[in-house]
């Protein structure tokens, strides 16, 4: 049994790493079509990154973070009230989405019964849910906005539920994902010794999945922010002249920002636009390099 796992093993390995001994000659050709395709797609890539580098290269300056958007003056225009506004987004959609996802990825993973129908109904929603569009969770914002009274348009409170409704299932699927990789022994050992199912949950269960938690909770938030669809539906401004002040605050966000000048005809405004997509970027690989960083330093060995 042992030589026929081995076998298995080495063959799955050199089939995904391109080392299988088979040389026939369609599968040269088709893994010489997923190198190219691989290839062309992280060329265009950074061909699109380095053309909107050098097309904002003029606009790499303080002003691009610290001026608000000008039409008046555009060589000057800045980005300040989108930065903040995408901050403050980011910090109330992770207050609303982060507890939620994980408190409901527990009960699914630890206390759910996963015979029954209603577990199975989740399951395969929430399955459907991460595949649905951005822009429709933008009117199911809108409508529970509606629905409990808020009559306002284009504040805090609003994008952040769009975008928190939009990363809710990814953490979710990430939490359970995380928790199930703990092993059955260390939940054992705990109920052994006494413990209640929810004294193990808390006290060994989630701290152990922490590390897996805290890589998509980034990686979901790291979505959101480069959202723009949800926004729109929402009815965040292209351009705001004052920074937040509260949860109620009218605010806009850089991607709406960068949306509404490249819709302009003047080069001085596409100028801006390109240093702001790069700066966006920033943001995003930064939060993914924090992502990695978190999964390879907490990464645990079972």
């Amino acid at each position: 049994m042992s030589i026929a796992t081995t076998t298995a093993r080495q063959v799955t390995r050199d089939v995904a790493t391109g080392r299988s001994k088979d040389k026939a000659p369609v599968s040269l050709v088709f893994l010489l079509l997923l190198w190219f395709s691989m290839f062309f797609g992280v060329l265009v890539l950074v061909a699109l990154i380095v053309n909107t580098a050098i097309d904002g290269s003029t606009r790499f300056d303080s002003e691009l973070l610290t001026n608000y958007a000008s039409i008046v003056r555009p060589e000057t225009s800045g980005f300040r009230a989108g930065i903040l506004g995408s901050l403050w987004l980011m910090i109330f959609t992770a207050a609303m989405a982060v507890p939620l996802g994980i408190a409901a990825a527990l009960y699914l993973e630890e206390f759910a019964d996963p015979s029954t129908r209603w577990h199975r109904f989740v399951e395969v929603n929430l399955q459907n849910l991460a595949a649905v569009p951005a822009i429709v969770y933008g009117l199911l914002a809108v409508a529970i906005m509606a629905l409990i009274g808020f009559q306002e348009s284009g504040i805090v409170l609003g994008g952040a539920l769009a975008l928190a409704l939009l990363i809710l299932p990814v953490i979710i699927i990430t939490t359970r994902e995380a928790v199930r990789a703990v092993p059955r022994d260390i939940r054992e050992g705990s109920l052994a010794l006494g413990a209640t199912v929810w004294q193990t949950t808390w006290r060994q269960t989630l701290p152990s999945a922490v590390p897996g938690i805290a890589t998509g909770t980034i990686l979901g938030i790291s979505r959101a922010i480069g959202e723009a669809a949800p926004l729109v539906i929402v009815g965040l401004a292209g351009s705001v002249l004052f920074d937040p002040t509260g949860v109620m605050s009218r605010i806009t966000a850089l991607p709406m920002q960068i949306y509404s000048l490249t819709s302009n005809s003047r080069e001085e405004l596409q100028q801006a636009a390109s240093a702001a997509i790069i700066v966006l970027l920033v943001m995003v690989l930064g939060l993914n390099a924090l992502a990695i960083f978190i999964r390879n330093k907490f990464q645990r060995s079972w």
